[in-house]
């Protein structure tokens, strides 16, 4: 099962550096993010999602594919396999980018904009739907980050070392296996 982490920054780019790190470190393999999402509220107080899948990209990419396999196929019945390739090629991907735009994969938009709309002006927020972790070596990469944890999915107490860690405070040791 996985976990949702929700942290504030007071500053609209430090989600933005925060993700990067965690996209190092998930090159690591020390985490797994099975979504992540960057809000930033500007100054005129209006959310900007940033979403970590491009699901339009991907939905057109096998689009294409199918579409392209499936037109050369039928295009055989015609004796046209290229003609057939070519339009369900162009079909395929019109769709899976429909279909891809459509969708809402990991955590849900309509939470993220609600959410959003709570943090500050020139602030912005990490939306982290985290599937495994190796926690201390992840909460030592951002021990004193000065962001503030608006909401998880964590126990009090796992929620409580992360807090101390992104306000710089030294964590109790941590038992192995817990965040």
């Amino acid at each position: 099962m996985s976990d949702l982490i929700v942290v504030g920054f007071e500053g609209t780019d430090e989600a933005d550096k925060v993700l990067l790190k965690l996209n190092t470190l998930k090159k690591e393999y020390l985490i797994d993010l099975e979504d992540a999402v960057v809000v930033v509220r500007d100054e005129s107080g209006k959310v900007h999602l940033k979403q970590s899948m491009n699901l339009t990209a991907i939905g057109a990419t096998s689009g294409l594919l199918s579409g392209s396999l499936w037109g050369g196929l039928v295009g055989l019945l015609f004796l046209n396999p290229l003609a057939g390739f070519a339009i369900g090629g162009a079909i395929g991907a019109g769709t899976g980018a429909l279909s891809g735009s459509l969708a809402d994969y990991g955590i849900d938009d309509n939470f993220i904009k609600s959410l959003g709309e709570t943090i500050p002006n020139n602030s912005s927020a990490l939306f982290v739907l985290v599937r495994k972790v190796q926690p201390e070596k992840v909460l030592a990469e951002f021990s004193g980050l000065r962001g503030k944890v608006l909401k998880t999915s964590l126990s009090p107490e796992q929620e409580s070392k992360l807090q101390e860690a992104l306000s710089g405070a030294q964590p109790a040791s941590p038992t192995p296996g817990t965040f």
